[in-house]
């Protein structure tokens, strides 16, 4: 049985998440990820969590350093108030050039960084919860001031998820040391990856603070290609066809290339978008390629695909919120099989 969360086009705005989480909840998700980065993920999580009953709304992820630990904190304890408790904060590093020429913020490794940011989030979690004088001093962050009346006060579910999201062997075992879950990258999602590359990594994160790695959720999110008819779905592998040539030219993102034997496609990708060819890109993704880094099959067919692909792997798994409402009815039975 797997929990079941939706994901909605990362360029919808707070406006369409509301009305997108609504149907997410309607067909039986348990669960709904907004993106951030074109559209504040915080506002956009507001909005999902004010206009559902028992959808837990999680980021998937927001871009953490550009913004204060306190004012995501103070954000998160809203986003958890307002909810009664179905607030899940997943934070990620992004990349050094976004983070320094978009975003105008200092860059220092992200690992650490990050060690930094999820413990002084729980620092202040702790003093807003118990009323416990604020004492966090990091390398990065230091926080040793806050008066009552910038304290927002104790709420009744206090305890709000901590995700990270990782793909590198550093972040990703320090999901298993600090967070209390992982959500995975759409490129490092395959099975065979997660098994030997992902949980091992999870393992040695937990063993340097004798947790058990089985105490940090694993959350799945591949592509995936469906559709209603085999048209459809041919449509969709090759939309997805796309987006993993775009996706695997970046370095970061070919280690389970590396796994498979396809290194040398990762390095050609790259070159392609250095030279400005971005339409030879989908080619270098081969029919062999797609059959085992994409799982497809159509709406009859995708749960029981998932469901052999994943079952052993991890209990939570994303699924794409269709933009066109007339696959609800299909979609309806695929959440429903998935809880099987």
């Amino acid at each position: 049985m797997f929990r079941v969360y939706a994901t909605v086009d990362e360029r919808s705005g707070p406006a369409e998440v509301a009305s997108l989480a609504q149907r997410a909840e309607a067909l039986g998700f348990d669960g709904l990820l907004v993106a951030d980065g074109l559209h504040d993920g915080l506002l956009s999580a507001a909005m999902a969590l004010q206009v559902t009953q028992r959808l837990v709304v999680g980021i998937g992820v927001l871009v953490a350093f550009p913004r204060s630990p306190m004012t995501v904190a103070h954000a998160a304890w809203d986003l958890q108030a307002l909810s009664g408790g179905r607030f899940e904060l997943g934070l990620g590093p992004q990349v050094r050039g976004n983070i320094v020429a978009r975003y105008g913020t200092p860059w220092s490794a992200p690992a650490p960084r990050m060690r930094e940011y999820v413990q002084s989030l729980r620092a202040i979690f702790e003093s807003f919860q118990d009323g416990v004088p604020l004492r966090y001093e990091g390398e990065q962050y230091c926080f040793t001031r806050l008066q009552p009346f910038f304290n927002p006060g104790p709420i009744e579910k206090p305890d709000i998820p901590i995700l990270l999201g990782a793909v590198g062997p550093k972040m990703t075992a320090l999901a298993g040391e600090v967070a209390d879950g992982l959500i995975t990258h759409p490129t490092n999602t395959h099975p065979r990856y997660v098994r030997e590359v992902t949980l091992p990594r999870l393992e040695q994160g937990a063993a340097r603070t004798d947790r058990a790695s089985t105490g940090t959720a694993l959350l799945l999110a591949p592509l995936i290609a469906t559709g209603a008819t085999a048209e459809q779905l041919r449509a969709d592998r090759e939309r997805q066809r796309q987006l993993l040539g775009f996706l695997y030219s970046t370095p970061a993102y070919w280690p389970s290339l590396e796994l498979f034997g396809w290194g040398d496609r990762g390095r050609r990708l790259r070159d392609l978008t250095r030279e400005g060819k971005w339409a030879e890109m989908p080619a270098l993704i081969s029919e062999e390629m797609l059959a085992e880094m994409l799982p497809s099959g159509t709406y009859e067919e995708i749960a029981d695909v998932l469901r052999e692909r994943y079952g052993e792997v991890s209990s939570r798994l994303t699924f794409p919120l269709p933009a066109d409402p007339a696959h609800d009815r299909h979609l309806g039975a695929v959440v429903d099989r998935l809880h099987e």
